[in-house]
């Protein structure tokens, strides 16, 4: 019970940060984003394509690990390049999600979509420069899950084991019920408005970062 009450506590305040302050954070943890980009892409591409759970195999690993170390370097060196990754990821979450909503369990097709929701979410994001907004949805959602995660270890609806064993735990939680759906948007939503209020004149920029980095 003391696992639960812990794990619930660490993921309501990881959740409270990203979901009110992401923005101001991302800057530090991008490397870290990166790195979790970078290997959730890896590791969701070879479950889509070859099938099975998420991080079953010993390839899902390997290759997630590579592309985390490479998009944690490469994030760390070039800022634009981190939030491109990071875009990307959330971009093929999209895709991914929206074909698993339709029914697609996986395989080839689903990872082609997943693929173009990637490549069109990272060039929107250059393109109509959209970093600033695209980092606070993610990390409103982030927050999100976290503190959604936190209420249901406590309600017994989530436990460690299904969380150790899960890509999303949370995932079967919102496509069964409508009542944890509709206190996930809410979070994202006020997230979201919370961020984009309180950034209105502050704006990450190349300099700030190379410095802050050393």
């Amino acid at each position: 019970m003391m696992q639960v009450i812990f794990a619930a506590l660490l993921a309501a305040i990881m959740g409270a940060v990203f979901l009110f302050f992401g923005y101001r954070f991302f800057l530090v943890m991008l490397p870290i984003w990166g790195f979790f980009a970078g290997f959730w892409l890896g590791a969701e591409g070879v479950t889509l394509i070859f099938g099975g759970g998420f991080l079953v195999t010993v390839t899902g690993w390997v290759l997630g690990f590579v592309l985390g170390l490479i998009g944690a370097l490469l994030s760390y060196l070039f800022y634009t390049f981190g939030v491109i990754i990071v875009a990307a990821g959330f971009g093929a979450a999209i895709g991914s999600g929206l074909m698993a909503a339709l029914g697609f369990d996986g395989g080839f097709f689903v990872a082609i979509v997943s693929l173009v929701t990637a490549v069109m979410m990272a060039g929107l994001t250059v393109l109509f420069n959209l970093q600033k907004f695209v980092i606070i949805a993610i990390t409103s959602i982030g927050g999100a899950n976290a503190l959604l995660l936190s209420v249901l270890l406590l309600f017994g609806q989530v436990s460690l084991v299904s969380l150790k064993n899960a890509g999303n735990a949370i995932a079967p939680i919102l496509q069964n019920s409508w009542l944890w759906l509709i206190v996930w948007l809410a979070l994202a939503v006020a997230g979201m408005a919370f961020q984009l209020r309180v950034n209105r004149e502050y704006t990450f920029n190349r300099k700030d970062y190379s410095s802050d980095w050393g």
